[in-house]
């Protein structure tokens, strides 16, 4: 008995707070059931790729914009030649197939029958039900790796990681939503209160944040946009956008599809674009599958997008921080590699934890450190805090040394407003903010290049019997608006661009 012990090293715990409340277990999985299991393995030197991500981030670092290439990303996460050799001799033993899933290496795919992934982890993969949904999906409690593959397999996944909801809805004042086409806006008018008569259009972005109307000269830049749960970008669509709001641009102005997890670009028409991307994936339920396979494509490229897009985000608290901390690793290599990554904080308020109490649960991957997190504003003159915008701070990730002077000035001043409900020693999120009401949806000090947004509040009413709290926008930075909306001409300034 004790043989059969020292051969496994447990690594599964508990799975998170909304599996007694959501999901009980129906009973064990069908033994001939086929689980498609992805292993991490244990990467060489990850925080090296950390490191070299601040240097090339930080102004003040000789080393600023020398971004990673490809190959030298890969040199830091590659695993270990003692890893692969591992690995691979105990896949070979128990006639297993894998299949390399990321460029580096670190990431891979096998299929295994129920009854053998019970016997090689030491455990009881069973078929779990969500409550609400009828959804269907086999999962284990803990689960345990053989002593062999001990320090070269990080995780194995998905295994205790559940299903759950994304993305987050406003609690009031959402958006204003108009299906009729408006008179196309005059873009050199730069009166904010006329540009943005019509709502939140281009022309009231561009008065509102100093963005210089001389169209970009660079050809190879590319963006790139983040689509899951069928939400389509459409080629007709942008055409109408264009013909209303920039009849200054070409209206054949278009954007390339790739198509992720089986994501397909269900249009009939061709795309002519070479720098606007929209990354689409088919994946329906609530995990970070289609996140973790985004993050591969884009790293196996030798030339990633300058910026991604991505308004989609978890409860921190719904996933392990094993799973989690991998995506923000890859999203770290991302950074190094000279990628912006920009996630939405969130428009549920500040948004409460997962066990139903009166603490605030922070937004993943809007919270990890190495990405840019925006907060939400509302109004104009004066801007001032979204009452959906989420903010806070991490319970995952401690606060990162380029935040320390600005949370510090924050809590020093209203650190015991919410001291009971936050992590105050975590990442605090967001980083800046932008307009986030009044939008049109068409249906058939060194901080001196941001407007600091003082007013407003962000509001979230938890369960049980507990006031309305709220996240005050303040000056400086704060966990609402971040440093504040943009103005893109002192940014440009300060860039020497």
């Amino acid at each position: 008995m004790f043989a059969m012990l020292a051969a496994f090293v447990l690594l599964g715990v508990a799975a998170a707070s909304p599996l007694a409340a959501t999901t009980f277990r129906i009973g064990p999985a069908s033994p001939q059931t086929t689980l498609s299991l992805r292993l991490a393995l244990a990467q060489s030197n990850p925080d090296g790729v950390i490191d070299a991500l601040y240097r090339v981030s930080d102004p003040d670092s000789t080393s600023y914009g020398q971004y990673l290439s490809k190959e030298e990303v890969e040199s830091f996460v590659a695993p270990a030649s003692d890893t692969v050799a591992a690995v691979n001799s105990w896949l070979t033993e128990n006639k297993l197939t894998a299949t390399s899933i990321s460029s580096a290496g670190d990431w891979l795919s096998v299929d295994i029958p129920v009854a053998k992934a019970n016997e090689l982890f030491n455990t009881t993969f069973s078929l779990f039900k969500h409550a609400a949904t009828g959804a269907e999906t086999v999962r284990t409690l803990q689960y345990s790796l053989p002593g062999s593959l001990q320090g070269h397999v990080d995780l194995v996944h998905p295994t205790i990681s559940f299903p759950v909801s994304l993305g987050r809805s406003a609690p009031a004042a959402p958006e204003r939503r108009r299906s009729v086409a408006f008179a196309s806006p005059k873009h050199a008018l730069r009166d904010v209160d006329s540009a943005c008569a019509n709502g939140t259009v281009p022309a009231c972005v561009q008065a509102l944040y100093d963005i210089p109307l001389t169209p970009a000269v660079h050809k190879d830049l590319q963006l790139g946009v983040t689509g899951f749960f069928g939400n389509n970008a459409h080629y007709a669509w942008l055409e109408t956008f264009l013909e209303t709001f920039r009849p200054d641009m070409d209206p054949a102005t278009n954007f390339s599809v790739v198509g992720i997890d089986g994501g397909s670009n269900d249009q009939n028409v061709p795309s002519v674009s070479e720098g606007l991307y929209s990354y689409r994936s088919s994946i329906s339920n609530g995990d970070l599958d289609g996140f973790l396979d985004e993050a591969n494509v884009l790293l196996a490229l030798d030339q990633p997008p300058q910026v991604l897009s991505t308004s989609y985000g978890f409860a921190e608290s719904n996933l392990p921080f094993s799973l989690v901390d991998k995506l923000c690793q890859a999203y770290a290599q991302l950074g190094a590699r000279g990628t912006t990554l920009l996630f939405d904080a969130g428009d549920g308020g500040a948004d409460c934890a997962a066990d139903g109490s009166d603490r605030f649960g922070p937004t993943f991957p809007s919270d990890c450190p190495y990405v840019t997190s925006v907060g939400g504003t509302q109004n104009f003159s004066p801007e001032e805090a979204w009452i959906g915008s989420s903010g806070g701070f991490s319970n995952y990730y401690p606060r990162p040394a380029y935040q320390d002077a600005a949370v510090s000035a924050y809590l020093a001043t209203h650190g015991q407003e919410n001291a009971a409900r936050w992590n105050a020693s975590g990442r605090g999120f967001p980083d800046v903010a932008a307009k986030a009401d009044d939008v049109i949806i068409y249906e058939n000090e060194g901080y001196k290049a941001f407007t600091d947004i003082t007013t407003g509040n962000s509001t979230v009413q938890c369960p049980g019997d507990v006031p309305l709290h709220q996240i005050n926008a303040t000056e400086g930075w704060d966990p609402v608006t971040g440093f504040g909306s943009p103005r893109f001409d002192k940014l440009l300034e300060i860039l020497n661009l």
